[in-house]
């Protein structure tokens, strides 16, 4: 920690990394319980996913606004009010009496995370004023949200399995008052004096844009995804997003500033903020079923497993933005990615047959991951002046979670697909269409008794389900990771100054 840092900013730094640990807490310990959810509150396979959806999708919806918000009423103020609403309905959360109210209670457990989150970023921004004080403010950030992110999967496996799945929501209650207290003390206000009104067209286009698409992908197999309904839905979305996109070019100051994606060093770093998102972390919904069920692991070494995946998130932090800072971001946010893919190629290789050779590419996916994190989002911010940081932000955290969530539901649709293809094969014809679908939806929610099969051929279709899942996670990431070089260009040095000069 360098010897510029007074204690007041470097208590601010703790305040606001707790509300990053507390988030990214939530976002590992809640999949590691979803097993124990599922057996309390008898989830299908459809609720499973809308537990994890509602709660990014709400993310996505507030994450704009948060950003204006943060930028008119302070930074300081919305990190405040954030924190305190993520607090309050964790406990929604904790005490949901059954599956709905758990959705509903995930959908504002997320907006009020949102709001948390983009202030977090536009605090340390601001409270550090040296671009070089600001990068190591990014990688202890980085370190304290891997440090959540990475113990989160054991946490909630062992809150499942000494308490029950409800202390993985109502610990934040705890924790949200430590974070506000030391924010309210220590934590500089600032804003932007230029700052607009809020952005309320482009927020509820964006969001039933994406609430539409996500909705398509989950329930298109039940509803037929070429049926009237289903089709009228997607319609929706994509007129949704048009009028999004007519909204973000009229208004005068738009929550979305498009002319930010001219600067190539921002482009680059945000397809790095989407390849996280593409393949990471949608699959982290799904590996504990894998680890659960498809290789019959206890909750605690289901837990333990999963410390492959996300530990490394924990530790190269640091070193990404150290080999940011030396070889430039335009060549690490790549490669990065690319490493994310080669742990996927590694884990699907070992997938149906070595359970280490899943674990060491679970690792170096992690690695990829670890590694990426803080430069992307020091990157996005550094590239725009101090006082769009709050929009900045917003953009980078919402490419993010627009998509994590439509990810969340592709590699749920191709889980359940791969499942049925597999049982299809085994069945030989004697089970087909709903009743079918209906098996495959269950196997692909681990439940793996009392079908038309042996335990044992429901455990190997499951199997078949996550390669194809992991084919579709090897192939987005090493996509992001192309087309981020790409937006970089062909000359990243210059880029890399011209967004230095910008901060």
């Amino acid at each position: 920690m360098p010897q510029s840092f007074s204690g007041r900013s470097l208590t601010a730094l703790v305040a606001v990394c707790i509300g990053s640990f507390m988030f990214g807490l939530e976002i590992s310990a809640v999949p590691a319980a979803l097993p124990g959810i599922e057996n309390a509150l008898q989830t299908s396979f459809t609720d499973m996913q809308w537990i994890m959806n509602a709660y990014t999708i709400a993310v996505n919806t507030m994450l704009m606004a948060a950003g204006t918000l943060a930028d008119r009423f302070g930074r300081r103020r919305l990190f405040i009010i954030g924190t305190a609403l993520f607090g309050l309905t964790s406990l929604v959360c904790g005490f949901a009496p059954n599956t709905a109210t758990l959705i509903i209670g995930r959908a504002l457990q997320g907006m009020s995370g949102s709001t948390m989150l983009i202030a977090i970023l536009a605090v340390i921004s601001h409270q550090f004023e040296n671009a070089r004080e600001r990068g190591i403010a990014f990688s202890v950030w980085g370190v304290i949200a891997g440090a959540g992110i990475g113990f989160g999967p054991m946490v909630g496996s062992l809150l499942v399995e000494f308490t029950n799945w409800r202390w993985v929501f109502l610990v934040n209650g705890l924790v949200a008052i430590v974070s506000i207290a030391l924010a309210y003390a220590t934590v500089k206000e600032s804003r932007d004096p230029d700052a607009g009104r809020l952005d309320l067209a482009g927020i509820v286009t964006l969001s039933l844009a994406v609430f539409g698409l996500a909705f398509y992908i989950t329930q298109g197999a039940s509803l037929g995804f070429g049926s009237v309904t289903a089709l009228a839905i997607l319609a929706g979305a994509v007129l949704a997003f048009a009028l999004f996109l007519y909204v973000e070019t009229t208004v005068e100051r738009p929550m979305v500033d498009f002319s930010v994606f001219r600067i190539r060093a921002f482009s680059g770093a945000l397809f790095g903020c989407m390849g996280m998102n593409f393949a990471f972390w949608p699959f982290m919904i799904y590996l504990p079923l894998y680890f659960n069920y498809g290789l019959g692991y206890s909750a605690v070494a289901s837990g333990l497993a999963l410390l492959a995946y996300t530990l490394p998130t924990l530790i190269f932090p640091p070193l990404g933005e150290w080999l940011a800072l030396r070889y430039r971001a335009a060549r690490v946010i790549p490669a990065a990615l690319a490493v994310i893919g080669l742990g996927f190629l590694i884990m699907f290789l070992g997938l149906k047959t070595n359970a280490v050779l899943v674990l060491i590419g679970a690792a170096i996916a992690g690695a990829g991951l670890g590694s990426v994190n803080t430069p992307v989002t020091n990157t996005t911010t550094g590239s725009v002046s101090r006082e769009r940081a709050g929009m900045a932000s917003g953009i980078d955290l919402s490419a993010r979670m627009i998509t994590l969530a439509i990810n969340i539901a592709v590699m749920g649709l191709i889980l359940t697909e791969g499942t049925l293809a597999s049982l299809r094969d085994k069945i030989g014809g004697t089970l087909t269409g709903a009743p079918l679908r209906a098996l495959a939806e269950d196997v692909a929610a681990g439940k793996l008794h009392g079908g038309a099969l042996p335990a044992a051929s429901l455990q190997a279709a499951l199997i078949d389900g996550f390669a194809w899942v992991m084919l579709y996670g090897v192939l987005g990431a090493f996509a992001m990771a192309s087309l981020s070089l790409l937006a970089f260009g062909a000359r990243p040095k210059a880029q890399c100054a011209q967004a230095q000069t910008s901060v």
